[in-house]
């Protein structure tokens, strides 16, 4: 039984297959296309996908869809009603797009699917699983557990804003939802755009903005939140005072002016100066959201009565409250969907339809059935030294050498712990919005000027911006108080005491970039302004050559965990071929490249 599951038309398209209920592939269509956040139809993700499988679009059984258009339409509709006449600008823009295409949902994937491939239209089986559905799907069935509770929090699907599920075999069943417009993740992203950050692609930014803030001074802001703005409910779903927000009829989240006058501060506009009060309001806004997952999870335990957990949904990219879930110990076991957000919505629609439409038996892997996340285009030795004599790159600027695996990793550990910043490129590409070292930027976690360095320099983006440590999974307590794994770099944890340095009595009161330039322990390259770090545990089944860098590596220096974070520049995809990777190298500091076997070296 061959399953393509889409999703698109929102943010963050994508494409997987599943094959008798094995994930073979999946992509998202920005990696193809190189637009940010790709919302059009992913057309180069499922013929990406369709070729990894050896599969045309006639050998498909299902075209699984994300989400219900219609049932979205009927929200739409009746939210324009209930808040009438507020919204007409917003209505006139939406309404003419929905009839016009979004209505005609069928139509737009086939013609979609006219440009993947030649097949017989007729042919084609569609069904379209609810939003939160997929999110579900896609954190219960690829998990460890056989059974489990099942949490999905995002911004909106159709009217579920969050879920409580129950999964047992192959069965799911929704216990608990909460409707629009009350939501978790669009309160969140209410706070991404007061702070001045982009809806749906800036919310990691307010949460790595938010440790910069001040816990002495943030309890007013709480209090205002949880007064004026919402009311939290013992089970975790809360009501959010329509006085304050326009994202129901609006093309804004909030409504500046109320929000200026609420907080006493104005609104941050783009690329301005980070205030004390930025992240102040940044870290008020992170504990509710915490307080409120929490109080999720709980009930969740509660009313399943389950010893596991699965995640999914936007907000289960929030890795500060992930780790303080799962450090809270509410659940024996958690696993997070690596890709949470809408682009994981593809595989999780396939996986429903396979699993709750045609009822198959579903097979438990011991450690989990996404192959690491590894699930993007590979590229072969042949194909990498094909497209380098095709390059033509000019030998007074860049040395190219071939190594073999030994001597490769020996060097490259080498290069690292000299200060060199190396972009490396290896294996299939991630799944997901994180890169888990196959087409990641590294460097050495010892090195204080790093994190400026690859911010600055290389990546183009904001100083405070924290990077992420990839570490042996042998030797994760040897750096961080983390218990058991984390493959997927979506739990934050402590640096461990003992590794930390002692920072000035007036630290709290600091301004925000020379919070920054103090070192905080002796890996200061991954330990964020609160003695955190975000988590990837590398082990040698999903990932092996990463594994093997590492230990390289820790030969070299005694340290077995590096620097990583995507391999892109700001406002750019991940990298996804050779071509991109050679162009993100060629524009920019970075000092090595490494293909595969092959080490591009500037001069």
């Amino acid at each position: 039984m061959r399953i393509l599951g889409i999703s698109a038309f929102y943010h963050d398209s994508a494409a997987a297959l599943v094959v008798d209920g094995e994930i073979i592939a999946a992509a998202h269509e920005e990696r193809f296309s190189r637009l940010k956040q790709d919302s059009g139809f992913p057309v180069d993700a499922c013929k990406y996908c369709l070729a990894e499988g050896g599969v045309s679009l006639d050998d498909i059984d299902y075209v699984v869809f994300y989400d219900k258009p219609l049932l979205k339409f009927e929200r739409l509709l009746e939210t324009y009603y209930a808040f009438s006449p507020k919204g007409l600008r917003s209505f006139l823009q939406a309404i003419p797009v929905w009839l016009k295409e979004k209505l005609f949902i069928k139509k737009i994937i086939r013609d979609g699917l006219k440009e993947v491939g030649e097949h017989d239209s007729k042919k084609v089986k569609f069904l379209f699983p609810e939003h939160h559905l997929s999110h579900a799907a896609s954190a219960f069935y690829p998990s460890p557990f056989e059974e489990a509770a099942i949490l999905t929090i995002d911004g909106v699907g159709e009217w579920s804003t969050a879920s409580v599920c129950k999964g047992r075999g192959n069965e799911m069943e929704i216990l608990k939802e909460m409707h629009f417009p009350h939501s978790v993740g669009l309160l969140y992203s209410s706070f991404t755009y007061f702070l001045g950050f982009k809806v749906n692609s800036g919310e990691y930014k307010l949460m790595g903005l938010a440790p910069y803030g001040d816990e002495g001074k943030i309890s007013g802001y709480i209090e205002i939140i949880k007064q004026e703005l919402l009311k939290i409910y013992p089970d975790g779903s809360l009501w959010l005072n329509p006085k304050y927000f326009a994202y129901p009829t609006s093309l804004r989240m909030v409504k500046d002016s109320v929000w200026e006058k609420l907080f006493g501060i104005k609104k941050r506009k783009k690329e301005s100066e980070f205030l004390a009060e930025h992240a102040n309001l940044a870290l008020a806004c992170q504990r509710v959201t915490e307080e409120i997952v929490m109080k999720m999870a709980v009930h969740a335990k509660e009313i399943t009565g389950m010893e596991n957990l699965c995640l999914a949904g936007g907000v289960a990219l929030n890795c500060v409250a992930n780790g303080k879930l799962i450090d809270s110990g509410v659940f024996k076991n958690v696993w997070i969907q690596p890709a949470a957000g809408d682009a994981g919505g593809a595989l999780g629609a396939a996986l429903a339809a396979y699993y709750i439409h045609l009822e198959n038996d579903r097979k438990v892997n011991s450690g989990d059935s996404m192959k690491g996340s590894l699930l993007g285009p590979s590229f072969s030795k042949e194909q990498i030294s094909d497209f380098l004599d095709s390059s033509e790159l000019p030998d007074g600027k860049f040395q190219v050498s071939e190594l073999p695996d030994k001597t490769l990793y020996q060097a490259v550990a080498h290069s690292i712990s000299d200060g060199k910043v190396i972009g490396w490129f290896q294996g299939r590409m991630e799944y997901g919005p994180r890169a888990l070292g196959c087409r990641s930027i590294l460097g050495d976690p010892r090195n204080e000027d790093m994190q400026r360095r690859i911010n600055m320099k290389i990546k183009y983006r904001e100083s405070f911006r924290p990077f992420a440590p990839i570490v042996l999974e042998e030797d994760a307590h040897l750096f961080f108080d983390l218990e058991g794994r984390s493959p997927y770099m979506l739990q934050v944890h402590p640096v461990k005491m003992e590794r930390r340095m002692d920072l000035p009595d007036n630290f709290s009161s600091l301004p925000l970039m020379e919070k920054l330039k103090l070192k905080r322990s002796d890996v200061p390259a991954i330990t964020h302004v609160d003695f955190s770090a975000r988590i990837q545990t590398v082990d040698g089944k999903s990932n092996p050559r990463l594994q093997k860098l590492l230990r390289a590596f820790k030969e070299v220096t005694g340290v077995g965990m590096l620097v990583n974070t995507s391999f892109n520049v700001r406002g750019e995809p991940i990298v996804c071929t050779p071509a991109d990777a050679l162009n993100c190298f060629k524009n920019t500091e970075m000092d090595i490249l490494v293909l595969g076997n092959y080490i591009i070296e500037k001069k």
